[in-house]
């Protein structure tokens, strides 16, 4: 058994199942440990950026981390983007990134950099393999450190020579810590805030937003009168119909602050207080008024779904007094085609539908007219209504005046016979050579 070998055995007894890789050289050897098992799932992305993408994605679904492997610095860093969002997203992850052998890095090598220096921006646990059978130890550490709470990004670097050269053995799992219990003096201190009448907003994030949590929190919501928003850009959000429906806050800082103006408190559920994506001239940075109430429920490492269920609890709010969304199917368009009807995506038209035929073969006419100029050289407006119709007309227009030439004109029927048979004739050709 080599450090490859050890380290992926440890891996696997850990939990890890599934491998986004880009590997290099320096991950040869990790490579071939995947290849000899089928206890890992590897799968080949084309790009750094994807692979941590996807695992930053398999991991918000699973609610379990899954492992990458990158080639040296500079592979780790084009996939820095996605791991600023996995990190931002609070997702377990461990990062293999492959280094050049401790006796090779003082040669300075095109592909030498400060991996550690790299990692440290968006990990929360960073070490460096000392041995083979170090390599084994740090992978059940960096599993079981990825784990932590609702889950962090760990990197472990794995020197070249670690994962050739001979380990006794793998090491077994190591536990992880869980998220932490709400103390009973929060629940009820929460409790107390929503009693009290005033206008309130329980923004929700994280685990908040999963299904179950979303009910008790459309409970609580019922019982205190408050209203429930959603982080912008959530880790995960399970929504459609039977789930509770709920708006987000706002993108843009100027219509944040006017939806949370009304609110006098602001109870957070697994989220941040809101604030400005950007600064803005003459734009405050935080979303929520200077002097309204900001309390804390639970935060990013607690518990949130007991958290919200001993609330629920202390106010007295009955089960089945969630407000769940219901099925609905939107009738098909109808009335006049125009530019408002062409760019409706509420539902997708079908083309069985009476009608519809001629619908899209108007819509293809006002395609085509849109690319056309004016006979005086100038490009018509087809942004307005009356642009786009004119440009319907003008197409079936012209299109009658054709067939009618057809018709009427025995030299043109002959020419266009003999232009479409010299057509056939060629594409008979082209498929013989």
């Amino acid at each position: 058994m080599n450090g490859a070998e050890a380290l992926l055995k440890t891996l696997v007894d850990s939990g890890i199942e599934i491998c986004f890789a880009n590997p290099g050289t320096s991950e040869m050897h990790l490579v071939a440990a995947i290849g000899r098992t089928d206890d890992v799932h590897p799968i080949l992305c084309l790009f750094e950026g994807v692979v941590t993408g996807a695992a930053d994605g398999y991991a918000r679904m699973a609610d379990k981390p899954a492992i990458t492997l990158l080639h040296l610095g500079p592979g780790l860093a084009n996939g820095m983007a996605n791991l600023h969002n996995a990190k931002k997203a609070r997702v377990p992850m461990v990062n293999i990134v492959g280094d050049h052998a401790p006796y090779h890095l003082p040669y300075d090598a095109p592909l030498t950099s400060d991996v550690t220096a790299h990692a440290k921006i968006n990990s929360a646990w960073v070490e460096t393999s000392t041995s083979a059978d170090n390599l084994a130890e740090l992978g059940a550490v960096a599993v079981s450190e990825a784990r932590h709470g609702t889950g962090r990004i760990t990197t472990l670097i794995a020197a070249a020579n670690h994962a050739w050269e001979p380990a006794e053995k793998s090491c077994p799992p190591l536990p992880f810590e869980p998220t932490q219990a709400v103390p009973t003096a929060t629940v009820e201190t929460i409790a107390t805030l929503l009693g009290n009448g005033k206008p309130t907003a329980i923004v929700l994030g994280g685990h908040a937003l999963r299904e179950e949590s979303l009910v008790l929190a459309s409970r609580i919501a019922a019982k205190s009168g408050a209203v429930l928003f959603g982080e912008t850009f959530p880790t995960r959000h399970q929504r459609g119909s039977g789930r509770v429906a709920i708006d987000k806050v706002p993108y843009f800082a100027e219509h944040a602050i006017g939806v949370m103006a009304p609110y006098d408190q602001i109870v957070l559920v697994g989220a941040a207080t809101p604030v400005a994506f950007f600064a803005y001239p003459d734009t405050p940075s935080v979303l929520v008024r200077e002097d309204a109430v900001v309390a804390t429920l639970a935060t990013f490492e607690d518990a949130v779904q007991p958290a919200l269920a001993a609330l629920a609890d202390a106010l007295g709010a009955p089960a089945g007094s969630e407000k769940l969304q219901e099925h609905m199917t939107p009738p098909p368009p109808r009335g006049t085609l125009t530019v408002a009807a062409i760019g409706d995506t509420r539902d997708n038209r079908r083309r069985d539908r009476p009608g519809a035929a001629g619908q899209l073969r108007r819509r293809r006419c006002v395609s085509r007219a849109q690319s056309r100029r004016t006979a005086g050289g100038r490009q018509r407006d087809v942004h307005g209504a009356n642009a786009v119709e004119y440009g319907a007309r003008e197409c079936g227009r012209r299109r009658r005046a054709a067939e009618q030439r057809q018709l009427c004109d025995p030299e043109y029927r002959t020419r266009a016979t003999q232009c479409r048979a010299a057509q056939r004739q060629n594409r008979l050709d082209a498929r013989s050579r």
